[in-house]
């Protein structure tokens, strides 16, 4: 039996499925005394340090948590769950940790994105039962912003480079813990999950290939529209530049969890899941994208993010939803990241107009509550040219492809409904002020190329690229698998998305990674 302490914040579904697909029975925590007749315990930690911390203590779980530590019985700690073993957090320094390990958590100060997103490789620091079967050669899934400074070398299992080198796995006996997250880690996470269940295997000592730096591979992610066709059935269609409709009928590549399957195979980095049906009359928990995930999640261990919705509504019953609450569902569901539309461009432009934020937009309520790296903006803009940069307010560049009449200067102005409507407002302005707001990562699009197999907008996305320091995901217009290269050298995205190329099956992921190995560092499927 393992016991699993869920204290309400975030997506532990994946460990539950991640668990149980290794044999492993799972029982929640439900008091403290859960806790205390426990024989081996997990805590995935999830979202902010101090939300976290406070909810333990509402809930009395500290102590026979910390009691627990102390037993010698077997432990394993997930991301924020590894970090609350240490004494603090510069995410919140008014609370306390647990102060079981000697060390502090600190936030990356480094030129490079920051949450530190993606798959990167580990540094073995000492022997482990959990290193059983690995060759050091080996990435995991990674998604924080900050990551725990030990004080004692001894607890220390392994480094990750991300900027400079921090603490990625620890060991205190039969304590161990994370920052990666194993459940969304592919075959190599449910191996990891696999050594800590099974109390037999050896501990064994790895050295990491030639002791060098660990490299933050370049993300593939494979994107699937969903919608309901005209006979009420869930599936994976693709626009061009975003019409979803074919001699009259909405176009059908697939259904979304055995297409989503498919890609994990393949060898896909993320999955994300754009609902771009108007469910929002629903119950929220009849809403069919909430068991997209739920089976999605029970055999596809990568991170799955969610778009389309999140949003204040009232249902058909007239119950009002919060935007926080129906992320909160999405998050139980199977998401690990929700994404934020047409209401990112409302929220800039009511900021811009105020001059400063209230605090309470669904952006800044999530990332409170689940922290930075759980909100991506999904930016939908198209090219508006201009005969000079003093022609309009908005972020001006020089673009190398001249408009209609000659102009050698355009805008990216975002759209809202689906791209059906322009609003006054430029792309790289909506990244920068959602930035502030606590989004973690920007997936940007561009109505101009989608559907075209013509290759990225290389001028918008290095445009934003520059003036965020979060992650960009560049989107639409992949063609080939040069495309991919090409955005990755010259924009220096952090990840490239891609649907229609992969749903008809004109460029495998596979193909993709294999044009990409010896140029930019990839994930090994």
């Amino acid at each position: 039996m393992i016991t699993l302490l869920d204290y309400g914040a975030g997506n532990v579904r994946s460990v539950v499925n991640a668990l149980e697909s290794l044999g492993g029975t799972v029982a929640r925590v439900s008091s403290p005394e859960d806790i205390r007749r426990a024989e081996r315990l997990v805590f995935p930690g999830v979202g902010n340090f101090g939300a976290m911390m406070r909810t333990l203590r509402e809930q009395q779980l500290t102590g026979p948590l910390l009691d627990y530590l102390r037993s010698g019985k077997p432990f394993f700690g997930i991301c924020v769950g590894l970090q609350a073993l240490f004494a603090s957090s510069e995410e919140a320094p008014e609370e306390p940790g647990l102060g079981f390990l000697p060390g502090q958590v600190r936030r990356f100060r480094t030129e490079l994105s920051v949450p530190h997103i993606g798959w990167n490789g580990i540094r073995p620091q000492q022997p482990s039962r959990l290193l059983h079967g690995f060759s050091g050669e080996e990435k995991f899934y990674f998604v924080h912003s900050y990551y725990a400074e030990a004080d004692s070398p001894a607890d220390v299992l392994t480094v990750t480079d991300y900027g400079c080198p921090f603490v990625s796995a620890v060991q205190h006996g039969n304590v161990v813990a994370t920052q990666f997250h194993p459940e969304k880690s592919g075959k190599a996470g449910l191996r990891l999950l696999e050594n800590f269940l099974d109390s037999s295997r050896e501990s064994v000592s790895i050295r990491a290939v030639d002791e060098q730096p660990t490299q933050l591979a370049a993300r593939i992610i494979a994107c699937l529209d969903v919608r309901s066709n005209d006979h009420g059935d869930l599936i994976v269609t693709k626009g061009d530049q975003y019409d979803v409709r074919e001699q009259g009928q909405v176009r059908n590549l697939g259904k979304p969890v055995a297409l989503a399957q498919e890609y994990y195979e393949q060898g896909a980095d993320e999955i994300t899941f754009l609902n771009i049906t108007a469910f929002r009359a629903f119950p929220l928990q009849d809403m069919p994208m909430l068991e997209v995930l739920r089976q999605t999640s029970k055999n596809v261990f990568v991170p799955l993010t969610i778009g389309g919705g999140i949003r204040d509504f009232t249902d058909e019953n007239g119950r009002f939803w919060s935007a926080l609450e129906v992320a909160s569902e999405y998050f139980r569901s199977g998401a690990d990241k929700v994404s934020i539309g047409s209401d990112a461009v409302l929220i800039v432009e009511n900021v811009l107009k105020q001059g400063r934020s209230n605090g309470l937009s669904s952006i800044e309520q999530i990332a409170r509550v689940y922290g930075n790296q759980a909100v991506v903006i999904s930016v939908d803009p198209r090219r508006v040219y201009v005969a000079s940069p003093e022609a309009v307010r908005h972020q001006v560049i020089e673009t190398m492809f001249p408009g209609p009449n000659g102009e050698r200067y355009c805008w990216y102005q975002c759209t809202v409904r689906g791209g059906r409507e322009g609003r006054d407002v430029d792309a790289v302005t909506l990244a920068k002020v959602c930035e502030g707001l606590g989004a973690g990562e920007i997936l940007l699009n561009c109505i101009d190329r989608d559907g075209t197999n013509a290759g990225f907008d290389l001028e918008l996305i290095r445009a934003v690229k520059q003036a965020v320091r979060i992650p960009v995901i560049a989107s639409s217009g992949a063609g080939c698998a040069q495309h991919f290269l090409e955005v990755f050298q010259e924009t220096k995205a952090d990840a490239a998305l891609a649907a229609g190329i992969f749903h008809r099956k004109e460029v495998p992921i596979g193909a993709v990674k294999n044009h990409l190995r010896g140029k930019i560092e990839v994930r090994e499927s």
